[in-house]
């Protein structure tokens, strides 16, 4: 495939039946990060409010299988959405959709096993969690459409990827709470913030096929936008921690992933999609910090 792409067709993928590979690319488990930026603020909640042993292990799990299945979910229907557009951009033109190696009725048949196996995680949880849950599915839905008619699509991303907190202190509390709307407003600004940098990888094709992107708004603007949004983000988790009475410990825990996030606004570069990638993708790495420093202030 020529040009530059995010697509991973070797490796394990390139091993499977020929049959399934055009559904492992269609639902991106060749590229797991997605699965793992929409897990970890659940992982966040856990680690602030589960309780110890098994049980949290157990949600652990549950969390972790349907992550991966609503992620591949979300992106068949993005791709089902973004057929017609993918294949005017670079990145995205090998994608099975716009390829045609898979056809919209192959896709929506993949598309509801995905969304069984999510809904036989959900209905596990207690009863709030799965309210809670459930309430994600218009936005998920609807996300497509909002790179069309505003320059902040991934705004809508940042409630979409975020709501893993407060379903997660959900099904691990078996109600709401304010600790729980500060993880989701701080999963919320992360979000924001690294999907505009996933954004650039786009940002000329998209200007030519009418996509719009806070990346496309920003422009040069987006260092000095990130490090809004991610000082936002900590405050919050900040807040979080107080509101449920983590000790001391919980404040340094916190300065590797402020550090971590801090890299990302001091070196990225937008014209260069390589670098833009790895950066998004070392938010996986920020996210699994951000949980041990919970862990920590529960000591």
């Amino acid at each position: 495939m020529n040009g530059w792409t995010d697509i991973r067709a070797s490796g394990w993928v390139a091993r499977l039946p020929p049959f399934w590979r055009p559904y492992a690319l269609l639902g991106r488990f060749d590229r797991p990060i997605g699965a793992w930026l929409l897990l970890l603020p659940g992982f966040w909640a856990f680690a602030l409010a589960a309780p110890q042993g098994a049980e949290g292990l157990r949600l652990a799990l549950l969390f972790t299988l349907g992550a991966f299945a609503m992620r591949a979910a979300g992106c068949v229907v993005n791709d089902l959405w973004d057929r017609d557009l993918d294949r005017q951009v670079e990145r995205t033109r090998g994608r099975p959709l716009a390829a045609g190696t898979v056809t919209p009725l192959q896709a929506l048949v993949f598309l509801a096993a995905l969304c069984v196996a999510g809904l036989l995680v959900l209905v596990q949880l207690p009863p709030t969690a799965i309210l809670v849950g459930l309430g994600s599915l218009l936005l998920i839905a609807l996300y497509p459409l909002a790179k069309r008619v505003t320059d902040w699509p991934q705004a809508v991303l940042g409630l979409v990827f975020s709501w893993a907190a407060p379903t997660g202190y959900a099904a691990a509390t078996g109600g709401l709470g304010w600790p729980a709307l500060a993880l989701w407003a701080a999963g919320f600004f992360w979000i924001f913030g690294y999907d505009t940098i996933y954004a650039h990888q786009d940002r000329k094709d998209d200007a030519q096929v009418g996509i719009r992107s806070t990346a496309l708004r920003l422009g040069a603007g987006t260092a000095r936008f990130l490090a809004f949004c991610y000082g936002v983000m900590m405050a919050l988790l900040v807040a979080a921690g107080w509101m449920a009475g983590l000790s001391w410990l919980y404040l340094p825990a916190l300065l590797p992933a402020a550090a971590l996030l801090a890299r990302q606004v001091l070196t990225l570069d937008i014209d260069d999609p390589a670098r833009c990638e790895m950066l998004f993708r070392s938010n996986r790495e920020v996210g699994f910090a951000i949980a041990l420093a919970f862990l920590a202030g529960r000591l």
